[in-house]
């Protein structure tokens, strides 16, 4: 279970414990078995969004980590870009696979998988921190068109990736569902207000209030306000897949080859320490030479050597602190990262 930070600092002090850091929360791993493993029901709420997504991870007393995440919208215009290529291809003299006419597609549209696949993604790397024990989700509807057609729900993308996600959470814990005016009463019982101002702020009562509201209704709280309105800004990574070559050619059309998520062994995104620029994350790669990103994304060289970067974790999200205002903080050193326990 989680503890308090002072708690932690006297065991990192003490050498009864050894510190690191998981997805932007400050952790202590315990080198001696506790006095007791007895452990609090722990739950999470998730508040999904078209834009941005909450997740608040909370017990009956305490209310241990809120995130606000940024939802991946970029992959049905990804596929869509890719059939133009891959159909111009065909007039060219390019290599391209067999066209396979009246094919069927079968699964999920990979624009709806990838949205609601994130959703698991963070609920796994919560996991690893908290003993989750259950979910609650806001059960979003899908609008179905033409009147008394009840069908059109089984072919919404929006019916079948939710149906699809609960179906993973319910392998992974108790699953609670709970409707849009359901939350508006909660939100009037705890006597807390959802901002109505800008939806991409990044504030505890745009997004995170009803993530809030969820969790602690589930854990039987009927009173209280959120102690801990400090959020963690999750940001999935977009990644280059490698392709045949740039869409524009250059002088004498030449293509030159375009995308990859290895720079030089390294996957692109992952955290690493550079001896001159200290905490930094891989980009791209040119002639054995490898870019570095400061976390907030912005590019410090394009010159770094493999030999010097020391490979920390491996990450497709990234995560940073996001202050009371709302501006996330810039990172500096490895002190980036929001202490939270």
């Amino acid at each position: 279970m989680p503890t308090c930070a002072s708690r932690a600092r006297r065991w990192v002090k003490q050498h009864k414990a050894t510190p690191f850091w998981l997805n932007g929360v400050w952790c202590v791993r315990l080198r001696f078995e506790p006095s007791d493993r007895n452990k609090h029901e722990v739950v999470v709420g998730i508040d999904p969004g078209s834009k941005r997504e909450a997740y608040t991870v909370a017990s009956k007393e305490h209310t241990y980590l809120n995130v606000l995440s940024d939802a991946i919208d970029w992959v049905k215009d990804a596929v869509g870009s890719r059939k133009i290529l891959r159909r111009a291809r065909r007039n060219r003299k390019t290599p391209y696979r067999t066209n396979k006419q009246n094919r069927a597609r079968g699964g999920i549209p990979p624009s709806t998988k990838a949205r609601w696949q994130l959703k698991l993604r963070v609920v796994n790397q919560l996991r690893k921190m908290f003993p989750i024990t259950g979910y609650v989700v806001e059960d979003v509807k899908a609008t179905t068109h033409g009147r008394g057609r009840r069908w059109n729900s089984s072919f919404s993308p929006l019916e079948v990736g939710k149906s699809w996600m609960y179906g993973e959470l319910l392998k992974l814990g108790t699953l609670t569902l709970k409707a849009g005016h359901e939350t508006a009463e909660l939100r009037k019982t705890f006597g807390v207000v959802k901002c109505c101002g800008d939806k991409m702020s990044m504030r505890f009562d745009i997004h995170n209030v009803d993530s809030w509201v969820l969790a602690k209704d589930a854990l039987g709280a009927a009173k209280g306000r959120p102690e801990n309105m400090q959020l963690v800004h999750a940001r999935p990574l977009r990644f280059r897949r490698r392709a045949l070559h740039l869409q524009n050619p250059t002088k004498g059309g030449v293509r030159r080859s375009h995308g990859g998520t290895l720079s030089q062994g390294f996957k692109r995104g992952s955290l690493v320490k550079h001896p001159k620029h200290g905490l930094t994350s891989v980009g791209g790669t040119k002639d054995d030479r490898i870019s570095l990103h400061k976390v907030s994304g912005k590019r410090l060289c394009q010159n770094a050597k493999a030999q010097d970067i020391t490979l920390l974790r491996r990450s497709s999200i990234a995560f940073r602190p996001i202050p009371k205002n709302g501006i996330p903080l810039p990172p500096k050193g490895d002190s980036f990262l929001p202490k939270i326990l």
